[in-house]
């Protein structure tokens, strides 16, 4: 598998004068003009062409060790000082090692780290930029740190003490907790479920540097085929001859307001001129909070979405992104959206308050809902993405169908919110016929049923999909 690794340099000083430029896609004829007006008015001109984007940096790194020297990293490992990894540490290695934020190698060291707090981007060697909006870090306590001594190479080990990967030419730098929240979330309120999580007990060094992962991530739940690398859906969309690839990020089930988002989407792009637009329907896989429905329940679902033909089996692919999920709003957003380029979309669909959640102290949303959309056309490093903000769909009580939101007869929709489907779904009851797939209706009754207390009050943990 070819690969390129990202030489770690100091970055050049120089500021890059870069006129400010937004990049929404409108609907639909060709030529089409791009305008967004935030300070100045400009336009920008787009064409279709055929061909997946570039990877960020011109090519995607790849940091699995090669198979044949598998064996002597292990036993290099063997001899190395250990730091020993939390299970979303893991999951943001399995990131890294496959190119999903190229083109770092590794852990942050510290340059990287203030650039992504501080800037949301990158800057290269040539002077260009990619965009980098979450810090990608590995916390260690004063006992670890003082364990590694003056070694410039750690073996990262699993909760299991099994080795996992090398992290080499380390760099050991303070862990400013309080700075990194602000700056990542725009709050530092008690109650944000990464913090809580991650963070707030975290060491308070961080521990930079190059990856040399052992052997590929595998979770061994049943779930291993949907996670296709960003090489893997490459090679995908270019089997299926895709002419352009259309993201779509989701951490719940997919109703027919969401399939409605992504067919309309797809007729957009043939109007537009495309041949084959392909779907890539990419549910967050890593860390989500409690009670966000669990990935294999979410997969199941998703499956009977298709099995249904509320999708189109032939023009969707179905894979899982195995980022952890922040809840930070328009930062977090232009991660979601900068993985995806590495993964081949050179279209994202964002919507409604995007990557966030409520606040965790007072009664309101922590974002607001716009500034997602309005960040990703302004973003830094992601002006070769094309941004296809939602149109906002709810059920049309007169067609008896999810359909698109008129102003004109508002009182004729019906807005079916996440906390009302998840009360039908727990009381066994029906939506509106319409609103959801009968098959993916049932997988999530299921779901809710399998958390049902028990005779002594407690809630079960959910049981599989």
């Amino acid at each position: 598998m070819a690969s390129t690794i990202f030489i770690q340099s100091s970055f050049p000083g120089k500021y890059l004068n870069k006129s400010l430029n937004t990049h929404f896609v409108p609907s639909f004829k060709l030529p089409v003009s791009l305008s967004f007006k935030p300070r100045t008015a400009f336009q920008n001109r787009f064409s279709v062409r055929a061909g997946l984007i570039e990877p960020d940096g011109g090519k995607l790194v790849d940091l699995h060790v090669a198979e044949p020297e598998r064996e002597l990293k292990k036993r290099e490992a063997a001899s190395l000082p250990r730091v020993k990894m939390t299970r979303i540490d893991l999951q943001w290695v399995h990131v890294l090692s496959e190119g999903w934020a190229s083109p770092l190698t590794g852990f942050m060291r510290e340059s990287e780290f203030l650039q992504t707090l501080h800037f949301n981007s990158l800057r290269l060697g040539d002077g260009s930029f990619v965009n980098m909006s979450v810090p990608i870090v590995l916390a260690i306590d004063d006992s670890q740190k003082e364990r590694i001594g003056e070694s410039n190479r750690v073996t990262l080990v699993d909760s299991d003490d099994n080795p996992v990967a090398i992290l080499a030419d380390i760099e050991i730098y303070k862990h400013p907790k309080e700075e990194r929240i602000a700056r990542t979330w725009g709050t530092t309120a008690p109650g944000l479920p990464y913090v809580e999580e991650t963070i707030k007990n975290a060491g308070n060094w961080l521990i930079g540097g190059d990856l040399e992962v052992i052997e590929p991530i595998k979770y061994h739940d049943g779930l291993d085929r949907f996670r296709l690398s960003p090489v893997e859906l490459r090679q995908e969309f270019e089997r299926r001859n895709a002419d352009a690839v259309f993201a779509f990020q989701l951490r719940n089930p997919v109703h027919n307001g969401h399939a409605l988002l992504m067919t309309d989407t797809r007729r957009r792009l043939l109007e537009m001129g495309y041949k084959n637009p392909i779907l890539l329907l990419h549910p967050l896989g890593g860390y989500t909070k409690a009670d966000d429905v669990p990935l294999s329940w979410r997969m199941k679902q998703h499956e009977k979405v298709l099995e249904d033909g509320v999708l189109d089996p032939e023009t969707t692919v179905v894979s899982i992104f195995p980022s952890p999920m922040h809840y930070a709003g328009p930062t977090e957003v232009q991660w979601h959206a900068k993985a995806r380029i590495n993964a081949g979309a050179n279209f994202y669909i964002v919507g409604r308050d995007p990557a966030g959640m409520g606040h965790p102290v007072e009664k309101r949303d922590l974002y607001d809902a716009d500034h997602g959309k309005k960040v990703l056309s302004m973003a830094p490093g992601l002006e070769r993405l094309n941004i296809l903000p939602f149109r906002v769909a709810a059920y049309d009580q007169t067609q008896g169908k999810m359909a698109f939101f008129e102003s004109s007869r508002a009182q004729d929709f019906l807005f079916i919110s996440g906390t009302k489907m998840r009360t039908l779904a727990k009381n066994k009851e029906n939506p509106p016929d319409g609103f959801m797939c009968p098959g993916g209706w049932k997988v999530l009754v299921e779901y809710y049923d399998s958390l049902t207390p028990s005779d002594n009050g407690r809630i079960h943990e959910p049981v599989p999909a």
